[in-house]
């Protein structure tokens, strides 16, 4: 399969990945959905880290083994889940309590904050049409702050927006964080895949512990088929992302847009699934959002 197929998989499998997040946090509590999605991804990776660990000239495939790691790169590898569930915390609390068709494309500015953190702490320098694209992601972010008044949410008070907005931080911290763990310092994709998996579960788990022992206002917890299908559909949608990346002629500035397409999957399980309001004026929010994205891909 080529890597542009892959890549539009992935953005699909990304957009369910976010409408089975909307479907099990519906009136439900957070933090112990967010757990067992996760203990669900460290499930299926824990039989491969153990294979790859007793028995490696037994492995299938060499592109998914687990390598071995000094002590200072498995001191990596945690703090990278501790950023990514510092980004999942902020962003579960915000989607169970924003319409997705607003969650989502505040998630899909992710690309824009990677650009100005790689600006402001690599020293890159963006084309003339990467700043163009930045403009227009700003100006549509900005048009979606007077829709959501529509359905009275303020983007300036809605503590909501302010977590989304942090997960997408954070998000943007912990994509810089992948280049450096992958690029610099050259841990195998699989390896960073299936350890911070692995570390979510340790770093998530205290949490969940205070969640059960009422340490602050505990929700109602209702367990739901769409818990385990979080794990799984992340692991799905990044294991066609790295297969798509791994191919020769395979173009990151082509991939990364298409990859954030998943927004319009979200836009319309909003829409149909959970009959949210206002589709026209989003719609053209959306459409602004993703020619800025496309926008910020061109490099010269």
């Amino acid at each position: 399969m080529s890597w542009i197929a892959l890549s539009i998989f992935s953005a699909l499998l990304l957009g369910l990945y976010d409408l089975a997040k909307k479907h099990a946090l519906r009136e439900n509590a957070v933090l112990p959905v967010l757990f067992f999605g996760i203990v669900t991804s460290a499930c299926v990776w824990l039989p491969f880290v153990l294979w790859s660990h007793l028995a490696p000239e037994s492995y299938p495939s060499a592109r998914f083994l687990v390598t071995p790691l000094a002590g200072h790169e498995h001191v990596l590898l945690f703090l990278k889940s501790a950023l990514v569930a510092g980004s999942w915390i902020f962003g579960y609390f915000a989607l169970k309590n924003l319409p997705l068709s607003i969650a989502g494309p505040i998630r899909a500015t992710g690309p824009l904050w990677t650009i100005l953190l790689a600006v402001y702490l690599m020293g890159e320098s963006p084309s003339a049409w990467q700043w163009v694209g930045i403009a227009v992601v700003l100006g549509a972010f900005y048009a979606f702050s007077f829709v959501g008044k529509l359905e009275g949410i303020h983007f300036s008070r809605n503590k909501w927006i302010g977590y989304m907005i942090a997960a997408t931080l954070i998000g943007a911290c912990s994509a810089i964080y992948d280049k450096f763990l992958l690029q610099t310092v050259r841990i195998e994709p699989a390896t960073v895949q299936a350890w911070f998996s692995l570390y979510l579960v340790v770093v998530m788990a205290p949490f969940y512990v205070l969640w059960l022992r009422g340490t602050w206002p505990r929700g109602r917890f209702e367990w739901r088929w769409s818990i385990p299908l979080i794990g799984l559909l992340l692991l799905s949608a990044d294991f066609l992302y790295f297969t798509a990346i791994a191919q020769e002629d395979a173009l990151i500035a082509v991939i990364s847009p298409i990859r954030r397409g998943a927004v319009v999957v979200t836009f319309l399980g909003g829409i149909f699934l959970h009959k949210e309001l206002n589709f026209r004026p989003k719609a053209a929010c959306i459409l602004a959002l993703l020619v800025g994205i496309a926008l910020i891909q061109i490099k010269s």
